[in-house]
């Protein structure tokens, strides 16, 4: 059984809650998990299911029913407040990830997949972030530019150029050595799910991939240069086209959104909270589920673990070679 190290997200969301249900879970196929929080939060959320530490070189053979936890003592008692996110429970969330990473890096543990975080209570602890990705290439010492989320949901996988900025922002920012190295991290994730020739498409920039310049010329200048660049490595590229074209074709096994909405749109509508977040580009394997914090039902008790379920069936697929990885 392969074992995956879960941070609990947001203390005060309803992270640690699916962690809990996730981790006594008898679903066939789940890995083994490590949880990594707060004895407290999860003795919370725990209630009477048994807790043992684990360590790395002193992991307890695993044992159904048991909730193994790697303690990380980030939030105090009197700030765990299911459903009032803020910079306490910020500051936990990004300890908990640093704490796995460490406990990785100490051998324990394939990958990492990491409960919801709240963007605004982190920022509001000071910490500046926009997401696991740039947390991941912090951790990881690599730019920020490096690192890129992939959604897997609904038999999508759209990784994307640019995530939580300012429109404007995002579409200076862009450039054809970005979209390449969006590119090459799309197609080393996918060979790693198990497609070992996969086809990337690119969505255009402006509708229609700018029409042939009739909407300017960004797409010349950005996508289709990046596209002959990564043809030149060896990768099948399909065309830039806009976005609407590319997914109704379904032609291609991974494609490249160049802001949020674009590909966060396609597969929310079609998966809705059951997609898979994916930091990829960094070297290691760190996912997250594709839904929020949720602190309006945090402490209710009524969090579906699904969509973690299904990251985690996800992940630990990546993870065996011998498997192949079905659609989520």
């Amino acid at each position: 059984m392969q074992d995956i190290l879960m941070p609990i997200g947001d203390p005060n969301g309803i992270g640690p809650e699916i962690a809990v249900k996730a981790a006594l879970s008898s679903e066939p196929g789940l890995p083994r998990l490590l949880l990594i929080g707060d004895e407290h939060v999860i003795a919370h959320y725990g209630e009477d299911a048994p807790r043992r530490i684990v360590t790395p070189g002193a992991l307890p053979p695993y044992t159904p029913g048991v909730i193994d936890l790697v303690p990380s003592k980030s939030i105090a008692p009197a700030d765990f407040t299911p459903g009032q996110c803020g910079p306490a429970s910020g500051r936990a969330t990004i300890a908990y990830v640093e704490t796995a990473f460490a406990t990785a890096r100490a051998g324990l543990g394939k990958a990492i997949v990491a409960c919801p975080h709240n963007e605004t209570a982190v920022n509001a602890a000071g910490i500046p972030f926009t997401g696991y990705p740039s947390l991941i290439a912090r951790i990881a010492g690599i730019s920020p530019d490096a690192v890129f989320l992939m959604l897997v949901g609904a038999g999508l996988r759209i990784v994307h150029v640019t995530l939580h900025e300012r429109l404007a922002g995002a579409l200076a920012r862009i450039d054809s050595d970005l979209v390449v190295a969006a590119g090459l991290a799309a197609h080393e994730a996918v060979r790693g799910l198990g497609i070992e020739h996969p086809r990337l498409g690119i969505f255009g920039i402006n509708p229609h991939a700018g029409e042939g310049g009739l909407f300017g010329d960004d797409d010349a200048r950005i996508t289709f240069t990046a596209a002959e660049t990564l043809k030149a490595k060896g990768i099948k590229v399909a065309p830039p086209a806009g976005s609407d074209l590319l997914l109704s074709e379904r032609k291609c096994d991974v494609y490249l959104a160049m802001f949020h909405d674009q590909g966060h749109i396609p597969i929310k509508l079609l998966a809705g909270r059951s997609s898979a977040a994916l930091s990829i580009g960094a070297g290691s394997l760190f996912a997250s589920v594709g839904h929020g914090s949720a602190p309006d039902i945090a402490g209710k008790g009524v969090a579906s673990p699904a969509p973690l379920i299904s990251t985690l069936k996800l992940i630990a697929s990546a993870i065996a070679p011998q498997e192949k990885v079905t659609a989520v």
